[in-house]
């Protein structure tokens, strides 16, 4: 049980994805820190509040004497936070995956629906050389080099 739970954990793919969980993590702790630091304090300094987090709208309240307030700093803040991600994401990963399958399907042939005239003639005179063998040599097994 312990030497599967061994070969589990020792397969590249965990580990790899181990690697991406604390490169994630540690990541997101830089962007955070830039969207609430620099960002969230430009964007707080425009609006003129202390910070973005307070950022929000006061609704009077027609029964009660205190109105109500609709906070919209934190969201501006994780919008922020997500276009600097899906961004980096992007460029980072997206674009120089897509032209490695670029580069990697111009190196292949194109699918073919059907063999082409050259290669039917050479099937076509290989299966008369075996037909040709088989009838001088009636008993001899068929060639092992064969792949048809």
């Amino acid at each position: 049980m312990l030497s599967g739970f061994r070969d589990f954990v020792l397969r590249g793919n965990v580990i790899d994805l181990a690697i991406a969980v604390v490169i994630g993590s540690a990541f997101t702790a830089i962007v955070t820190a830039l969207s609430t630091d620099v960002f969230g304090n430009l964007i707080a300094a425009l609006f003129d509040a202390e910070q973005v987090d307070t950022l929000g709208v006061d609704i009077p309240s027609a029964t009660r004497e205190q109105g109500t307030t609709i906070v919209f700093g934190t969201t501006v803040a994780a919008v922020i936070n997500f276009v600097i991600v899906a961004a980096v994401l992007y460029f980072l990963v997206v674009v120089p995956m897509n032209r490695l399958l670029a580069l990697h399907a111009q190196g292949q042939e194109p699918d073919v629906a059907s063999p082409s005239e050259d290669v039917l003639l050479l099937q076509e005179i290989r299966d008369l050389l075996r037909e040709q063998r088989a009838a001088q040599h009636p008993g001899d097994p068929a060639d092992p080099t064969d792949r048809s």
